[in-house]
C-alpha cells in the first residue's frame, strides 16, 4: 500500500482508530467514550454505520471515513447478486448512509458518490468490491490528509512563537497537523479547549490529541472563553467547519460564533480551516441539525437538570464573514468575502 497520510500522528487520528472494514464488519472507535475507555462499536449492516454516526458515536471528519467504510460493507452485503442488483443496492445504500446527518449531508453524498464509482469500476475489472472500495477509503483519506497538512502549514504560519491558541471542538484532522507543524517549526504553543458540551469533544478529543503530541493544552467550561481571552492573552481562535459557505458564512459546532463574537471584541484573529463547499452557495442551503434536547439536561450520562425542565440542542450555529479573519485553505488564506476565487484558482473543494 502506499505511503499514508496518517503516519505520526495520534492514536485517534489513525485511518484504523476512526473507522475501517473487515469481512463483513465496520468498526467505529466509540468517541462518546474516548479517551476514558477506548472500545469500539461494531457495525454488521451498513444501516448500523448510518446509526452509529447518527448517534455520534464517530464525530467530526470521523463520519466520513466511517461513510466509506459503510459503503464497502454495503459491498459485502450485496456481493451475491448481479452485477446491475449490487449498483442498485450500493445507490440505495449511499443514500441512507449520506443522510445519516442533515448539516453535514451533501459533504457525505459525495463520499459516498465516489465510493459507488469505486465499486462500479472494481465490479467491471472482476475485482472484490468491498475491498476495492476500502483501498478506495484509504486513497481518499490520504488525499484529505495531505490537503490539511498543507492547510495546517499555513495556518501554523500565524502563530507567534511562544503563543497562545484556543480551539472549539474537535477539528479532527487539521488537530494533529496543525500541532505536526508546530513542532516542525519550533513554535510552542499553548492551547486552551473549550469543553465543548454535551459531548464534550474539546476536553475529551482535542485536548486527547494535544496531549498525546506533547502540547501544553488546558481544557476549559464553555463558558469561560472570553474570561481567557482577556486573561490568558490568546493571540489566535482557530477551528474547522462542518460547512462553509460561499458567501463566507461559517457552520460548525454550536459555541463557535459566541467565540468568534469574544474574539472580534477582544482583537483576537479568527482563523477557520477547511475549503469552501460548491454544494452551500449560501447559508440558507444549511440545515441547521436540532438535536435531542434531552442531551443538553446531563452531562456524560448524568443528569444536571429537574424533571419537567425543557432542554434545547442545536448541534451547530453559523458564524459571519464579518467575524472571520480569514478561511485558511490548500491554496492559502483567503478572505471570507472572496471565496469564489478558491475555485477559479483551481481549488478542488472539501470532497
Amino acid at each position: 500500500m502506499e505511503h499514508r497520510a496518517d503516519e505520526g500522528l495520534a492514536f485517534m487520528l489513525q485511518y484504523e482508530n476512526v473507522a475501517w472494514y473487515e469481512d463483513g464488519a465496520v468498526r467505529i472507535l466509540d468517541r462518546r467514550v474516548y479517551p476514558t475507555e477506548v472500545s469500539f462499536v461494531s457495525c454488521l449492516r451498513h444501516e448500523e454505520v448510518a446509526q452509529a454516526i447518527a448517534d455520534m458515536v464517530t464525530q467530526s471528519a470521523g463520519p466520513y471515513t466511517a461513510a466509506a467504510m459503510g459503503m464497502a460493507l454495503a459491498a459485502w452485503e450485496c456481493r451475491n447478486m448481479t452485477e446491475q442488483a449490487q449498483v442498485d443496492y450500493l445507490t440505495a445504500a449511499a443514500s441512507v448512509i449520506a443522510n445519516a446527518r442533515p448539516t453535514t449531508a451533501k459533504r457525505m453524498q459525495l463520499i459516498c458518490d465516489s465510493s459507488l464509482q469505486a465499486a462500479k469500476t472494481a465490479l467491471q475489472a472482476g475485482e472484490r468490491v468491498d475491498y476495492a472500495i476500502r483501498e478506495h477509503a484509504v486513497r481518499a483519506n490520504n488525499v484529505r490528509y495531505s490537503k490539511i497538512d498543507t492547510i495546517g502549514k499555513y495556518l501554523v504560519e500565524r502563530f507567534p512563537q511562544n503563543g497562545t491558541v484556543m480551539t472549539q471542538c474537535f477539528g479532527e484532522t487539521i488537530v494533529g497537523m496543525m500541532l505536526k507543524h508546530a513542532r516542525l517549526s519550533g513554535k510552542n504553543i499553548r492551547l486552551f479547549c473549550p469543553e465543548t458540551r454535551p459531548y464534550f469533544q474539546g476536553a475529551r478529543l482535542t485536548a486527547t490529541v494535544c496531549r498525546d503530541m506533547g502540547f501544553d493544552v488546558t481544557v476549559i467550561t464553555d463558558n469561560m472563553p472570553a474570561f481567557v481571552m482577556e486573561r490568558e492573552h490568546v493571540d489566535v481562535f482557530t477551528c474547522a467547519a462542518d460547512a462553509i459557505c460561499l458567501d463566507g458564512h461559517v457552520v460548525n459546532k454550536v459555541g463557535t460564533l459566541q467565540i468568534a463574537i469574544c474574539a472580534k471584541h477582544f482583537g483576537v484573529p479568527v482563523y477557520v480551516t477547511g475549503d469552501p463547499d460548491r454544494g452551500h452557495p449560501t447559508k440558507d442551503s444549511v440545515t441547521i441539525e436540532m438535536r435531542d434536547p434531552e442531551y443538553s439536561l446531563q452531562a456524560m450520562g448524568v443528569r444536571t437538570a429537574a424533571e419537567g425542565v425543557k432542554g434545547y440542542y442545536p448541534a451547530f450555529d453559523m458564524t459571519p464573514p464579518e467575524l472571520i479573519t480569514g478561511i485558511v485553505t490548500d491554496r492559502g488564506i483567503l478572505s471570507p468575502f472572496e471565496l469564489q476565487s478558491y475555485f477559479a484558482g483551481g481549488g478542488q473543494g472539501e470532497y
